[in-house]
């Protein structure tokens, strides 16, 4: 194996190397949209994700994250950024006894869009998390969100065409069908809008 200044080179036989340049591929692929599909710059996407979450917080509302397995542990870390970095309002509707007893009751389909119609108020921010963009729970939970009249921002992968990719106000897409790529990728570029836009705001103040 070749070395070069302490960096093993990315050969076939370098798995470690191999990884990260294809999870920087992912990465430096993703795509924003709109509710109509229209592409936005992806910095322009940050920057609505940042602006629309100050703003609900200066109305006195609240976001609110949800997420399945990965998803869901993404979707908790970054509620508790939000607050404890950023002075904002946030929470992630994944407590394990309201999971349970929602899914008993209503159905795991139903287990976050229940939460919402109680929790949820217009003027709210969703920021629904699936890698697939497939999942029933997270997509009834858009519809609900958009009922209440929450704005919405939607992460997805997988297939281009998932059904979560149009169902936000503004849509992140990572092409990827590697849960673990999806999951980091979707993870980077939320902490990423609270590092560059968000905390540097708070800090200001």
């Amino acid at each position: 194996m070749r070395v070069l200044k302490g960096v093993a080179e990315a050969t076939p036989s370098n798995p470690v190397s191999a990884y990260f340049e294809e999870l920087s591929q992912v990465l430096s692929s993703m795509r924003v949209s709109d509710a109509e599909g229209k592409p936005i710059e992806l910095q322009s996407g940050f920057e609505w994700v940042a602006e629309t979450a100050r703003k609900t917080q200066d109305a006195g509302n609240k976001l609110i994250l949800i997420g399945n397995g990965g998803s869901a542990a993404v979707a908790s870390h970054l509620a508790i950024e939000f607050v404890k970095n950023g002075g904002i309002r946030a929470l992630s509707l994944n407590d394990p006894a309201a999971i349970t007893a929602m899914s008993n009751d209503f159905g795991y389909a139903n287990v976050y869009s229940e939460q919402l119609k109680i929790q949820g108020q217009p003027g709210d921010m969703l920021i629904a998390i699936s890698s697939s963009g497939q999942s029933v729970n997270i997509l009834k939970s858009v519809q609900t969100a958009r009922a209440k009249g929450m704005t919405i921002a939607t992460l997805s992968g997988f297939q281009p065409d998932n059904l979560l990719r149009n169902r936000g106000d503004v849509n992140f897409y990572v092409n990827s069908t590697q849960y673990g790529f999806v999951e980091l990728a979707h993870h980077a570029l939320a902490q990423a809008i609270l590092d560059i836009y968000v905390f540097p705001q708070q800090a200001a103040k």
